[in-house]
Parts: C-alpha cells; sequence; structure tokens
C-alpha cells in the first residue's frame, strides 16, 4: 500500500509542474531567463508604459532582476503556479520581452498568460507571435483547454493581442487592477496609484483552429504597440 501511495504521489506531482523547454518561432525563441538578460531586463522593465500597466517595482533595480532571474522565475515552475519565458529574436538573441503562464489550475486545465514587450522591440508583433506559440504547446502538448487574459481596460494595445489570438471577451471586472499614473505635479518622475477596470478573454483549443493561418494572409503578427 505504501509502495502504491508513493507511486501516486510522485505521478501527481509529475502532472502539476510545467517541464523546463524552450520554444522556437520564426522570429523568436522562448527560453528560461538567465544572468545574460539582467541589463536588458532592467531596462525593459523602468519602461514608462511597463511601469504603468504591470505590478513590478519601481525604479527597477539590478537586485530586482536578479531575483526574479535567479529565484522568482525559476519558482514560478518549480512550484507548479506556472512557467515564465524570456522572449529573444532569434537572430540576434537580444531580448525583446517575456511571457508567462501564472494561478495554474491543474484540476481543471487552465491557466492565465501575462505579456510584456520591450519598448526597443514594438510594432513587431512579438507579444502576439510568442503568445501564439505558448498556446499552442499549451493546447497540443500540455492538453489544456483553457487560457485567460486579463487587460486593463486603457490598454488597448495588450486588447489588440488578444484579438489577434482569437480570444473571447467574456466580461469586466470592475475596479480589479492597481495601476500607476505620472503625478501631475511631480517632476520627479513620481507614480500614483490608480485603480482600473480588467477586461476578461477567454480562449480555447477551438478558438485558435485558423488563427495562424488568418495572421499570414493579413501579412503577418501586425505593427501595432503591443506593449504590455
Amino acid at each position: 500500500m505504501l509502495c502504491l501511495y508513493t507511486v501516486f504521489c510522485m505521478e501527481l506531482r509529475m502532472t502539476t509542474t510545467f517541464p523546463s523547454i524552450s520554444i522556437s518561432t520564426d522570429r523568436l525563441v522562448l527560453r528560461p531567463f538567465d544572468m545574460a538578460d539582467v541589463p536588458a531586463y532592467i531596462e525593459m522593465m523602468n519602461d514608462e508604459l511597463v511601469t504603468a500597466w504591470t505590478e513590478s517595482p519601481h525604479p527597477y533595480t539590478q537586485v530586482d532582476a536578479e531575483r526574479w532571474v535567479r529565484r522568482i522565475a525559476p519558482a514560478e515552475r518549480t512550484q507548479g503556479n506556472g512557467i515564465v519565458f524570456a522572449v529573444t529574436e532569434f537572430l540576434t538573441q537580444r531580448l525583446v520581452g517575456s511571457v508567462r503562464l501564472l494561478n495554474t489550475d491543474w484540476r481543471t486545465l487552465a491557466t492565465e498568460v501575462r505579456y510584456i514587450t520591450a519598448p526597443w522591440a514594438r510594432g513587431e508583433g512579438y507579444a502576439t507571435e510568442s503568445v501564439l506559440a505558448l498556446a499552442e504547446w499549451l493546447f497540443r502538448d500540455q492538453r489544456f483547454e483553457r487560457i485567460e487574459l486579463r487587460t486593463p481596460a486603457d490598454n488597448t494595445a495588450s486588447q489588440q493581442v488578444a484579438q489577434k489570438l482569437g480570444c473571447i471577451s467574456e466580461g469586466v471586472l470592475r475596479n480589479a487592477r492597481i495601476a500607476r499614473t505620472r503625478t501631475e505635479n511631480g517632476t520627479d518622475g513620481g507614480w500614483t496609484d490608480i485603480r482600473t477596470d480588467l477586461i476578461v478573454w477567454g480562449l480555447l483549443p477551438e478558438d485558435l483552429e485558423g488563427v495562424a493561418e488568418q495572421l499570414a494572409d493579413a501579412g503577418g503578427y501586425g505593427s501595432y504597440d503591443d506593449w504590455n
């Protein structure tokens, strides 16, 4: 009985953690963060639009970046909460963003996705391309049944990414997120918290059928500023 219980527990753990992998597209590589990414990651996370729409510390320091690369990002996977990828250009290896799964429910096979695009990489459709690749892997190889996106009501670029992917708008969570805005009289570059609604988007395996072909027929992943 003890042996059978031990085997069951081992199998349960194996099915509640994503594998450590890299995912490639024609232009991008999604891979785990490493210490070489730290300088570019600090620059990306201190961008004004990233500061406005994320919950990251500001200013984002060397200590914050090293903690993210060494501890926080790897723990997302090993603890079963999700998985974090650095998004890099295939040809140059330059960091152009990040994409992550979080709040993963292993019983319902559902998870949430968030993405950030670096200011030097906006307008190339990298967020759409990376999330599409991640969704295809998640539905095909991991047999997941649902991906959820939550976009701030005023973040139209992020909403365009959801629409390009074929996500269905499912409702609004009112006053559900704290964003940041510049202080009116702050010459010191100060920020203040503001409340914002969240638009909830759902993506199921069947919603993704034909999306890649539609994007190709439309000329690619788009040229809007997919900054978060």
